[in-house]
């Protein structure tokens, strides 16, 4: 059930109906009690329609006046959404941060990056060793071990979305620059978290030995 929605009207006739009866109370339209009960409706509309707007600032979704207080309340913001973020782009930041119950598997790094906007899928190595080795395969030396890589596209789009964005935003942006800089601070500190465009070939592009 949604929130009720009251008009300066329906605000008007409820005080007039809460008026004593008689000759001086007239509810004639054109009588003193009705002009005062319009301005006054006018003022329990504003303030009901603000009562309103506060159950969609309560959560990080859908709020915009508080967003400040929710980024400050999670340490935003900060310079992984670049110097200019969207709406919805420090929006999906805050709701990242407030979800995140920590962690280091695939799944966890995955869900994490899904919660910022962004699909991505990990690939972990292993060094090359005899006997388990295919052909074809890439050979890995032994720092590879710690390396784990986050496959994303080139460059993720957003698109500008009614009653999500705010007036002077771009109608498109993209970039992956929070997926890279929020994963880096949450990489364990014994590995090497690369990223690459899904599909790239990390050994045969950086060489089989990284240090």
């Amino acid at each position: 059930m949604g929130v009720p929605a009251f008009s300066a009207d329906d605000f008007r006739q409820a005080l007039l109906r809460l008026l004593p009866q008689g000759a001086i109370w007239s509810r004639s339209p054109d009588a003193l009690p009705s002009k005062l009960a319009s301005i006054w409706g006018q003022t329990f509309k504003r303030n009901s329609q603000r009562g309103s707007d506060l159950l969609l600032e309560t959560f990080p979704l859908t709020t915009a006046e508080l967003l400040d207080e929710w980024e400050k309340t999670t340490g935003l913001p900060d310079p992984c959404a670049g110097s200019s973020p969207t709406v919805a782009q420090r929006r999906s930041q805050v709701i990242a941060r407030l979800t995140d119950n920590g962690g280091s598997s695939i799944a966890y790094y995955v869900a994490f990056a899904e919660a910022l906007g962004f699909d991505i899928s990990i690939t972990e190595y292993a060094p090359a060793r005899a006997g388990l080795l295919r052909a074809g395969e890439p050979v890995a030396a032994a720092d590879w071990a710690f390396v784990w890589v986050v496959n994303a596209p080139g460059f993720t789009v957003r698109y500008f979305v009614a009653d999500a964005g705010s007036a002077g935003e771009p109608l498109t942006s993209w970039g992956d620059a929070v997926l890279n800089c929020e994963i880096k601070s949450r990489c364990p500190a014994h590995t090497v978290v690369l990223f690459a465009q899904n599909g790239m070939n990390l050994i045969s592009d950086f060489g089989p030995d990284i240090r």
